[in-house]
């Protein structure tokens, strides 16, 4: 899980704001791909736009299931043997699950055979093979595995045996009880021995149309092979002249087919029938028929001979049959014994058909006594049959005799039949019950009960129950399954019971009673009745009801499928649909068993019974967003074996409602409504909730809003995953946010700039999470600060005193620049001095301290110049042994940069110093003064003494004035 968070964050970070339009791009199939259950599974992923298209690109599969959506599950990766998680390696090991490179940018995920625990969020990474996150490099696929719900057979033998030129007619029944939208198709096969692979004889598509096979288009435009669906499930194959080239196995296969989202149709299953074995053959045969008599009446004996001629016939072997009409009265095979069709089985068991083989071409059959419905059409057919050396007969061509009509009057009887009702209607799935009552009864009875799916005069009766006059009963074998019974309630009554009765069993009912005296049937009557079977869909009604539809998070809801009608098995299926196709909840199935499909922990299923419906609740439990939608009550039918799928209920909408609708109402957050910054200060506005929830996760986004245009700076989702949106990388150090305590969104801005003015916007989205553990976006609420950005008034000031200054050669003198006020701490200067000359107007630069420290001399005398900065706020410029031609005027000028971080330094103000004015002596002049000096102090020494001789002289201090005594001796 934290790989994924990284990989995604990268992904998102580094493509940064200016990297226009993303290169690379990953693209995988797209979902939600419906797969069944034991069938394979494939996904394709391609990647585009690396700088290097042909390189190779690595591919990686994870998986994220639905009951827990966070949790990312390595599967395979085509670098790394190891990337696969415990519950898949084994099946990646056994290559049960690959991962195939079809070309340089694209791979295909296939798993071999699904498992219902596969089912969730296929996820493709493509490796970035470059040095930076440039794109989309992943893509996800939704896959749901579903149930394997088509059921295909056919009722045929194993193997049948036709000759050439006959006809050939196969069922097929196919049905599938998928609940998203599905189509059939279904193709009929030929298998020949000779060749591996059988072959197409024709095939209905699922849009209905229908193709024959290579090698059977001709006969197809001839109408000689047919494929018709009759109902909802059955499919029927027809073959009207069969050749030697159609030996083989003939079966049907039909596949199931989705759309999927990418509007391609994908073959979700298929599933084959029971093969039938067809052996068609040639020969050369006659056959002729003799009926004697051909006009009798009713109760008397009628003998049909067949006799066949052919080649070396002492040396062949033959079977022949009898049939009237298309129904075969009985068979006579090759080593002698004797068959009866399924229609004449009661008759021969009571002897009224007995046949047998009278010479080598010569064979019989009897039918006594005759009964009105024996009348009419019969041929006789044969087959020649090969012995093989295991001793086994291979059945060759058939040949028919001519047709013989035969004739039969009814005679007068003691006794008259009737049946209680001629037209009767019954429901899919009840009981048929049908009674003949008899009249005028002096001997013993027997009742032969027998059924025909149509009115036609053409369509046959074939036997379904019988009753003999002893008692016995005796049911035909395509009724063996079924639970039907023939009784006799009372003396004139005789009543069929058939349980559980499908459409097919509609048609035409005869009840025949027959007259016995001893072991002789002397009189047969017939009475018949029209049935008619409702289909289950007609009146198995199906309708989904909630008492309430509505319910909040947390809480618990039930739905209710009622299905009314007669009690036959069913098959359940709920399923929830938010988007286009239907997701299936559960399924449960006609002996109890319950397939899940959902999230098992959220649903429980109830059954509550009663005499005419039956009630399906589905309980809802801790209903959270993700069982939101519509649901959908299905209900399938299995009658004969296949499914009969009953129009779907009435849809359902659920809505889960977020709690706390009161809290979400009161959310109040508080911001400065104004706010006004110097430039470059450092600026916080607050955002604070005032009534925070101990349950809620907050995520908060700053919107910076500057002449109606509204970009997002800043967010922070609920897990406080901070994500810059318009913002510089550059700037990310100068602007964050921070939560505090409260809880409080502070964003912060670092030296506030003239950019950053404008309204700024604090919205916070509340998040609950539900019982089920997701996450539950709340109500949205905002707050709006306007900041104002203002530059602070100019302080820069400089000294501005003038001076004058006399100087003289080789008397070096500075010009002063010394700052008094400046606007910031922060703030740099860049000072230039200029020097005017007397005799020119031009201000010319001389030397320059720039911000960096960086100096230049601009006089070309560098080493008369010498720079002073003792203090941050003085600059000095000394003039080294200058001259008079560096008389004029001086004067300093200062630059005063502010930080800009939006501009990097802004120039803020420029100030002058006053004037310091220069002027030099000439040498001459100074010379006469010096002289003039000396003069001056000779004359007042002259003077001086002059003065001193033209006056009495004074006591002098001279030392000859006064010359000094000479020591004292002791006799002083």
């Amino acid at each position: 899980q934290s790989d994924t968070k990284v990989r995604l964050w990268t992904s998102g970070v580094l493509s940064g704001p200016h990297s226009g339009e993303a290169r690379v791009l990953t693209e995988a199939q797209a979902g939600p791909l419906y797969r069944v259950v034991g069938y394979p599974l494939f996904i394709s992923c391609n990647v585009s736009g690396f700088a290097n298209a042909d390189a190779k690109q690595e591919f990686e599969y994870r998986i994220t299931k639905p009951a827990n959506p966070n949790i990312e599950i390595n599967i395979i990766s085509t670098t790394d043997q190891t990337f696969g998680y415990a519950m898949y390696s084994q099946r990646v090991r056994k290559k049960e699950i690959t991962l195939t490179n079809m070309s340089s940018t694209s791979v295909i995920f296939k798993i071999d055979s699904l498992q219902k625990s596969d089912e969730g969020e296929f996820d493709c990474t493509a490796i970035n093979s470059e040095d930076r996150f440039d794109g989309t490099y992943s893509a996800k696929t939704t896959v749901k595995v579903i149930d394997n719900s088509l059921s295909v057979s056919s009722p045929a033998s194993a193997s049948l045996s036709y000759n050439e030129g006959d006809a050939l007619t196969l069922t097929c029944q196919a049905s599938s009880n998928t609940v998203q939208h599905t189509h059939l198709s279904l193709a009929w096969y030929l298998h020949k021995d000779s060749e591996d692979e059988a072959q197409p004889i024709i095939s209905v598509n699922r849009d209905f149309t229908l193709s024959p096979g290579r090698g059977f288009e001709e006969r197809y435009q001839a109408g000689l092979i047919r494929l018709d669906k009759i109902g909802e499930a059955t499919y029927k194959l027809k073959m009207a002249q069969l050749e030697l080239s159609d030996q083989g196995r003939i079966y049907c296969q039909a596949q199931e087919w989705i759309q999927d989202p990418d509007r391609s149709w994908y073959s979700i299953v298929q599933k084959a029938a029971e093969k039938t074995e067809v052996v068609p053959d040639t020969s050369s045969l006659v056959v002729r028929i003799l009926a004697q008599p051909t006009t009798l009446q009713e109760g008397q004996e009628l003998s049909l001979s067949c006799t066949i001629d052919a080649q070396n016939l002492r040396e062949k072997f033959f079977s022949v049959a009898w049939l009237k009409e298309s129904v075969e009265l009985a068979r006579i095979g090759p080593s002698g014994i004797v068959s009866v069709g399924p229609e004449y089985s009661v008759r021969a068991k009571e002897g009224e058909l007995r046949a047998a083989r009278t010479g080598d071409r010569d064979y019989r059959l009897i039918l006594q006594p005759v009964r009105t419905e024996d009348q009419g059409e019969y041929i006789c057919r044969a087959w020649p049959q090969e012995r093989g050396p295991d001793g086994a007969f291979t059945q060759g061509a058939a040949q028919d005799s001519s047709p013989q009509i035969v004739s039969i009057s009814a005679t007068e009887s003691g006794f008259s039949l009737r049946m209680d009702e001629h037209d009767v209607s019954v429901n899919e799935g009840d009981r048929l019950k049908l009674t003949c009552q008899v009249h005028g009864v002096k001997s013993q009875l027997s009742v032969t009960w027998q059924h025909k799916a149509t009115s036609s005069s053409t369509a046959v009766f074939t036997n379904v129950i019988s009753l003999s006059q002893e008692g016995v009963m005796d049911t035909a074998a395509e009724f063996m399954s079924r639970k039907v019974k023939a009784t006799r309630p009372t003396i004139a009554n005789f009543t069929l019971e058939l349980d559980e009765v499908t459409p097919s069993d509609s048609g035409v009912y005869q009840c025949t009673v027959s007259e016995w005296k001893i072991n002789s049937k002397t009189n047969s009557q017939s009475q018949t009745a029209a049935v008619t079977v409702t289909p289950a869909d007609v009146f198995l009604k199906v309708s989904l009801i909630s008492r309430n539809n509505m319910v909040t998070v947390g809480g618990n809801l039930e739905l209710m499928c009622r299905v009314k009608g007669p009690r036959v098995p069913i098959t359940v299926t709920w399923s929830l649909q938010r988007g286009s196709s239907p997701d299936n909840v559960l399924t449960m199935y006609s002996d109890g068993t319950i397939s899940w499909s959902g999230d098992q922990r959220r649903y429980q299923l109830k059954v509550d019974s009663t005499q005419n419906q039956v009630v399906y609740y589905l309980l809802i439990n801790g209903a959270s967003h993700s069982e939101a939608g519509s649901y959908l009550c299905s209900v399938s039918a299995i009658l004969e074996n296949a499914y009969k799928r009953l129009p779907p209920s009435n849809q359902v909408a659920v809505n889960v409602l977020n709690p706390g609708t009161k809290i979400l109402s009161e959310l109040t957050l508080t911001c400065p409504p104004t706010m006004t910054s110097n430039i470059n200060t450092n600026m916080q506005i607050k955002c604070q909730i005032l009534n925070p929830s101990a349950s809620s996760r907050y995520a908060v986004t700053w919107h910076l809003q500057q002449k109606a245009e509204n970009k997002t700076i800043i967010s922070s989702n609920r897990d406080a995953l901070i994500t810059f949106e318009h913002v510089e990388p550059s700037q990310r150090q100068r602007i964050n946010m921070k939560r505090s305590e409260g809880p409080s969104f502070e964003l912060n801005i670092g030296q506030a700039q003239m950019s950053d003015r404008g309204t700024y916007i604090c919205e916070v989205v509340e998040w609950l999470q539900d019982p089920r553990g997701d996450w539950i976006q709340l109500s949205t609420v905002s707050k709006s600060t306007t900041l104002t950005v203002i530059e602070p008034e100019k302080q820069l000031s400089i000294v501005k005193e003038e001076i004058k200054l006399n100087a003289s050669r080789s008397q070096d003198f500075t010009i002063p620049c010394h700052i008094t006020k400046q606007s910031s701490n922060g703030s740099e200067f860049q000072v230039m001095w200029f020097w005017q000359k007397e005799t020119e107007t031009k201000q010319r630069p001389i030397f320059t301290v720039y911000r960096n420290s960086t100096l230049q001399d601009r006089f070309g005398k560098g080493d008369k110049l010498r720079f002073s900065h003792p203090l941050p706020n003085q600059f000095s410029l000394t003039v080294l042994n200058p001259g008079p031609e560096d008389s004029g005027v001086y004067f300093c000028e200062v630059e005063e940069w502010l930080p800009s971080l939006s501009h990097g330094w802004r120039k803020a103000a420029v100030e002058k110093s006053g004037y310091l004015t220069v002027h030099f002596y000439a040498e001459g002049i100074i010379v006469a003064i010096v002289i003039g000096a000396l003069l001056v102090i000779i004359i007042l020494m002259l003077k001086l003494c002059q003065s001193k001789g033209g006056k009495k002289s004074e006591e002098s201090l001279w030392a000859e004035q006064h010359p000094l005594n000479t020591k004292p001796n002791e006799a002083d």
